[in-house]
């Protein structure tokens, strides 16, 4: 049952703990082994002695009476036994319940870091912390209809925030200039990416390697046409693919400093148009299918200025 417990925890048992408890374990089976060889050697020693002194004159009422006084005594300290094992099983339960509960506290806190960084990148831009909780919204719903289970897509919800937190990078002037970029500022601009991925790719999390995906790819086109790597189709991870879509129906109904927001109508033409070219044609056939759903995330989600 130890090594069950330890083989489910390991990844939030304290080895050390749990090396002690296992050895006080092993050598209470020790002490439980030891005690059954000892009672056989007794009721062997018993017998002889008996015979010995009374022959076979013993009656098999004193015969039942002997073994069951031997069995009750052994009864008596294998329970005692039992019940320390079981005293080492529940302050190794009690353990791995303290671990399991600071794990889900380092997991919250780290929730809230992603989303409070995410939404400092998009307040530079003059944008608001509404868009990276629509954006996270959108991006659990095409997942969990696109078909990854539901710890993935949470996991992808609570990573999408930080898409374009490497716009910290990126000098205000161009961020939020109110009108067109030029082709120089464009490629400045294009290096938030890198700039996002650097800062998330070193983190062995899973939240964080998932955001750093995320960071890198929610800019690369279906057709192989966007950056920074121009990727193509599937190869293109399912959360950058998932992410562009989220983002760019946000951003398209959203009002920025250099546009107001767009029609719905104009934006679900411009996001039909583009299935296989900017996005991948499943998650624009979710989108379409699932409007209603989607609609409801926006209008719950509103900026305060609408």
């Amino acid at each position: 049952m130890f090594k069950e417990l330890y083989a489910k925890n390991v990844a939030t048992v304290n080895k050390s703990d749990y090396d002690a408890l296992y050895e006080e374990h092993q050598k209470t089976l020790k002490s439980s082994a030891k005690l059954e060889r000892r009672l056989h050697k007794i009721m062997k020693m018993s017998d002889k002695i008996l015979f010995e002194k009374l022959g076979a004159n013993e009656t098999y009422a004193k015969q039942v009476k002997r073994y069951s006084y031997i069995i009750k005594q052994g009864d008596a300290q294998g329970k005692a036994l039992l019940k320390n094992t079981y005293g080492l099983e529940e302050l190794l339960k009690i353990e791995l319940e303290n671990e399991r509960l600071l794990m889900q506290e380092i997991e919250e806190t780290q929730k809230e870091v992603v989303f409070t960084m995410g939404a400092i990148g998009e307040s530079r831009s003059k944008e608001t912390a509404n868009h990276v909780k629509r954006v996270a919204e959108y991006s659990k719903l095409f997942a969990l209809y696109y078909g990854l289970d539901e710890k993935e897509a949470e996991l992808l919800k609570q990573a999408s925030p930080m898409h374009d937190i490497g716009k910290i990078g990126i000098a205000d002037a161009i961020l939020n200039k109110p009108a067109a970029l030029t082709a120089d500022e464009f490629e400045i601009m294009k290096g938030h990416v890198e700039i996002g991925y650097e800062m998330l790719k070193h983190s062995t999390r899973p939240l964080m390697k998932t955001a750093a995906i995320v960071a890198y790819e929610h800019h690369e086109r279906f057709d192989g046409r966007g950056y920074p790597r121009g990727l193509k189709g599937y190869n293109i991870h399912i959360y950058g693919r998932i992410t562009a879509i989220a983002d760019v129906f946000d951003a398209l109904g959203s009002k920025r400093i250099y546009k107001d927001a767009w029609k719905d109508e104009d934006i679900f033409a411009y996001i039909k148009e583009r299935a296989e070219t900017q996005f991948d044609p499943k998650l624009v056939e979710i989108f379409f299918e699932h409007l209603d759903e989607f609609l409801a995330i926006r209008d719950a989600l509103k900026d305060s200025f609408y």
